[in-house]
């Protein structure tokens, strides 16, 4: 068949059904750089306009869908022009849709196919740089569904290749992203730390505090007067510092960086896909776990930690989680009463108990375990409860009783740490001082060489000058300020601490340690403790299980309940019984102090109290009147007078 024989028969496919309906040419290019770079593909593309107009469509009925320009054709989701286009098709308003090749339609088989069907059951022509195809032909519907399949083969290995070269090039460790702020690349390549000083300081700062406070929150409050750098990306601010205030989330993400451990990572994470409630396609990226990253190389770079500090910290963080399913982990010690907190586990269900503050105030807390009435009814009861105080108290005095007063290089040790966090403290302080002094001498330098003719810029620069001059007044203060705190709070001698150390039981309880640093030495010394016990029964037995694996079983007494504490003593009862038939009530009171015999509350029994027992037990007192004695009643008879007469 000769060429215009073809032609003819391609355009005999566009019939006027097909003309009195609108002609949609599609436009997409896969990324905003496409759009930027490959000019001449996209002007291609509204050529096709051109094209419609010469196969018989008035301009006005050629509709141009460019809203997916920067849109990758992997899935439908999220691209609107081929939403519209599909909308249009199943409504059965397109006689024709345009698209310089199929991949600009779709590179999914699923989105590819259900377009195809759409425009077989609509009578719609599909237009590409090859011919126009009838879709109720076989032969053009065979023909594109290879074409749709070939062009997502052809994605398939674009993308395998891509991702094969990147893989191959982070096994060297050569391929390079972009660096989390404290390091560069230097002129060859290579991973190093940034040159500033001030910025090295920050990362190590972070590093430090949370080795001192252990917790993400802890190191945020330790540094919070103290700016922090953030590299931007994107925008006018690309690649450059910017200074402002350390979050908890930034504190998260750089502990949790390898890079800062010297190690250089590769697919730490996925993308996972799932379909969301509305049926649209949800991508995510979640953090695989350390076993699962491609490519692992330690000691690829200077870091500001050691492999084994950095997997230490993943503990931490790991530990500190509160938001567990069932609290598997103790939490981070916090403020608070309840010394074990996170360490007490219920003997029944194994699970950690919480603490529930109860009482005035929350004055009473108390050790509960709450797993059973979260798993099921929340009538239901917990399995354990018990006052802290009982448990903390005996714990304690086993732990201090244990330890031996000579570990006196732990006080050294501390007294050191102390004077090593001012100095960092101070170098940052300083840092600060230096940048702000240079930028006053750049203003000032900005403000000498400007023309004074030009006096709105003069009157600009003289401002910003003033502005500099002011914060470096402000930071000079603050300077100032910092030393003479740490004048009043500085440690004392070193002989005089280690002299604190020997006393450890005194240290301990002194006012200045607080609820945190005590649960911190008990998380250094103690594993966990097992909470067993009888519902009802009067001991509880604590199993103690030391960090070095030793264990050992402690028994403490329920605290009684006060109706049980202030009850009246059972030989008490039986000494009032037994001197009640031959005494008074205030004599059987006087016999009582002289045994030594006191009442439920710890006091001397008086008459009124014996009344009250004896009235409490039923127990009955002495004959009424004594042998010889006559009563008021009968003497005002005898001789004629009232009873008030007799008592006067």
């Amino acid at each position: 068949m000769s060429m215009s024989a073809m032609t003819a028969v391609t355009d005999s496919k566009v019939r006027a059904v097909h003309r009195d309906r609108r002609a949609c040419v599609y436009i997409r290019q896969s990324t905003l750089q496409q759009v930027r770079l490959n000019v001449e593909s996209t002007e291609r593309q509204y050529g096709l306009v051109e094209k419609a107009v010469g196969l018989g469509w008035c301009r006005d009925q050629v509709e141009v869908l460019d809203q997916d320009l920067g849109c990758s054709g992997a899935q439908a989701a999220g691209r609107e022009g081929f939403q519209q286009l599909v909308t249009q098709v199943s409504m059965g308003e397109v006689g024709a849709v345009f698209g310089l090749e199929v991949s600009r339609l779709a590179r999914s088989s699923a989105d590819w196919h259900r377009l195809l069907e759409l425009c077989a059951l609509f009578d719609t022509l599909i237009v590409d740089g090859d011919g126009i195809y009838d879709l109720g032909d076989f032969n053009d519907r065979l023909v594109l569904g290879m074409k749709g399949t070939m062009s997502e083969a052809e994605l398939h290995l674009l993308r395998s290749r891509m991702l094969g070269g990147k893989r191959n090039k982070a096994e060297k460790g050569e391929l390079r992203f972009p660096l989390p702020v404290g390091y560069v690349h230097d002129e060859d390549g290579v991973v190093v730390k940034d040159p500033d000083e001030e910025i090295q300081e920050a990362v190590a700062g972070v590093f430090s505090s949370f080795r001192r406070t252990g917790s993400a929150y802890g190191t945020v409050k330790a540094l919070a007067e103290h700016p922090f750098p953030k590299r931007a990306y994107g925008g006018i601010w690309a690649g450059k510092i910017r200074w402002g205030r350390l979050t908890h989330g930034r504190v998260l993400s750089i502990l949790k960086n390898p890079t800062y451990a010297g190690a250089y990572v590769f697919g730490r994470h996925r993308t996972e896909k799932r379909v969301g409630e509305d049926g649209r396609l949800i991508k995510r990226t979640v953090l695989l776990p350390m076993a699962e990253w491609h490519v692992l190389i330690e000691g690829h770079h200077a870091g500001y930690i050691k492999w084994d500090e950095y997997l230490e910290n993943q503990r931490k963080l790991a530990a500190n989680r509160t938001n567990g399913a069932e609290h598997a982990v103790p939490g981070p010690a916090r403020e608070g009463r309840a010394l074990l907190q996170g360490l007490v586990i219920c003997g029944q269900c194994g699970h950690r108990l919480s603490v529930r503050y109860a009482g005035n105030g929350g004055i009473y807390p108390q050790y509960e375990c709450q797993w059973a009435r979260r798993q099921a009814l929340a009538r239901e009861p917990g399995c354990r409860s018990i006052r802290t105080d009982l448990v903390d108290d005996v714990v304690v005095e086993q732990v201090l009783a244990t330890l031996t007063p000579g570990h006196l290089e732990l006080a050294a040790k501390a007294m050191e740490e102390l004077e090593e966090r001012h100095r960092a403290q101070r170098r940052r302080w300083e840092q600060r001082l230096e940048r702000a002094r240079y930028d006053v001498q750049r203003a000032e330098r900005q403000y000498e060489i400007c023309e004074p003719e030009n006096r709105l810029v003069v009157r600009t620069l003289e401002t910003r000058w003033n502005d500099r001059l002011a914060e470096l007044a402000a930071i000079e203060r603050d300077v100032e300020a910092q030393d003479r705190e740490w004048r009043r709070r500085q440690a004392p001698p070193r002989e005089q601490v280690l002299a604190i150390a020997e006393d450890l039981p005194r240290l301990w309880s002194a006012p200045s340690t607080s609820s945190a640093d005590r649960k911190r030495i008990l998380r250094v010394l103690i594993e966990d403790v097992t909470v067993r016990s009888e519902p009802g029964g009067p001991e509880v037995e604590l199993g103690l299980r030391w960090r070095g694996g030793a264990t050992e079983t402690l028994s403490v007494q329920r605290r009684r309940m006060i109706a049980e504490r202030v009850k009246t003593p059972p030989e008490l009862v039986a000494a009032i019984r037994d001197l009640a038939t031959k005494y008074m009530d205030d004599e059987i009171a006087e016999q009582l102090k002289g045994r030594g015999l006191l009442s439920g509350k710890g006091r001397q029994v008086t008459k009124a109290s014996v009344r009250w027992i004896r009235h409490r037990h039923a127990i009955p007192g002495p004959p009424r009147y004594r042998a010889g004695a006559v009563s008021v009643k009968a003497v005002a008879q005898r001789f004629g007078v009232t009873t008030g007469v007799v008592y006067y």
